[in-house]
């Protein structure tokens, strides 16, 4: 008679291992690249480098058509450098504000992270404010984006760049709002280096807007970069 095998013995043999990746935390859940870097992270440096390619073009076009304007005004008509000079280091200490609000979520810090995150989108509700006065101003002086070369380039590239402040400004203020309800956390501290990554991004492009478009036209500058731009573009 054939001996019946044990059950018990069955059922202390192990299990054989799971196939499906386990996921402890959401920093596991985030994918890696070749690089080190996180596909998200990597996909946005590499919309970054392709609207820095877009700013380039419009800095170009600025230049390439400056001094070309048959009417004013003209920029020394209008322009008010002290006046940009203020908005330009609020939108600069923003940027230090958003690094101390990822490095306080990084740190665990909730409470902190919402103080200086609000902090930066303060900043750059100032910044637009400003943006918004010297528009008024300039069409009072009678510059509109039709009336010459200059206001066509001008408002077309700072207008430009304003719309990505005020996008920042809306990212920042849901990530603000977001806090409250468990969507920021310390393990989800990418989504806000992501924002904070694109918020650098404008800064530094508006220190290349406030240099070539303000300050080399009142440094007598401006007809040396036109002419580099235009040797660049033939």
């Amino acid at each position: 008679m054939a001996a019946i095998p044990d059950s018990s013995a069955a059922a202390t043999l192990p299990l054989p291992a799971s196939t499906e990746p386990v996921i402890h935390s959401a920093a596991d859940a985030e994918a890696t690249t070749s690089t080190g870097l996180p596909n998200r992270k990597l996909a946005f440096w590499a919309f970054l480098a392709s609207d820095c390619m877009f700013f380039g073009a419009l800095i170009s076009t600025y230049l390439v058509y400056h001094g070309k304007s048959q009417s004013g005004p003209i920029p020394t008509d209008v322009f008010d450098i002290p006046l940009t000079s203020i908005s330009t280091g609020v939108l600069l200490l923003s940027s230090l504000m958003m690094v101390l609000a990822l490095h306080a979520l990084q740190d665990g810090n909730l409470g902190r992270f919402r103080l200086w995150n609000l902090v930066t989108i303060v900043c750059g509700l100032i910044f637009l404010g400003f943006q918004y006065f010297e528009f008024s101003h300039f069409v009072g002086e009678g510059l509109k984006i039709n009336t010459n070369l200059f206001g066509s380039t001008f408002y077309s590239l700072t207008g430009t760049h304003g719309v990505h402040v005020a996008i920042g400004v809306f990212w920042l203020s849901a990530l603000e709002i977001y806090s409250f309800f468990g969507g920021v956390t310390k393990e989800r501290a990418l989504d806000v280096e992501l924002a904070g990554l694109y918020w650098h991004f404008v800064d530094i492009v508006w220190i290349v807007i406030f240099t070539v478009v303000y300050l080399i036209e009142f440094t007598g500058g401006a007809p040396l970069v036109h002419e580099a731009v235009k040797a660049v573009a033939h």
